[in-house]
């Protein structure tokens, strides 16, 4: 998802935008990520196009930024929407200056922090649902012997 307009002829917009320390240059989503999109942010504009261009403004607007600061998988945008990111490598691509340019690979869309209160601690959430699923599992274990 680059961007497709110039201002006037000849001349170069930024095709890659920082985030930390990446040069995110193309974004890719999921099947997984537009599911969720669609269950759990908009259920209106959910193609992948839609979403590419919300989060390439979001970008542009400098309105993403790491949940947590050591963390370099989960991301905040506009303070609210939690999305899990990985980056890859573009190939062959590179700045001006010879810096490789990254693809930003969108795995899931958490929800938002305003709808879902338990998405403000990521951590004691991800303990809690890995606890109810074991517990889960465990209930269902004895009822098969």
């Amino acid at each position: 998802m680059r961007d497709k307009a110039t201002e006037r002829w000849s001349t170069y917009e930024p095709f890659h935008i920082l985030l930390g320390d990446k040069r995110v240059a193309d974004i890719v989503i999921t099947n997984h990520a537009r599911m969720r999109w669609s269950e759990r942010i908009e259920s209106e504009k959910t193609g992948f196009e839609d979403i590419c261009a919300f989060l390439w403004e979001k970008l542009k607007n400098n309105c993403i930024e790491p949940y947590y600061r050591n963390e370099q998988d989960v991301y905040l945008i506009d303070d609210d929407l939690v999305m899990v990111a990985e980056f890859g490598d573009l190939d062959g691509e590179i700045d001006l200056v010879g810096n490789p340019l990254h693809k930003m690979i969108v795995v899931t869309f958490l929800g938002r922090m305003s709808e879902n209160v338990e998405l403000r601690d990521l951590k004691t959430y991800y303990s809690w649902l890995r606890h109810s699923r074991r517990m889960t599992l465990m209930k269902n274990s004895r009822k098969r012997k």
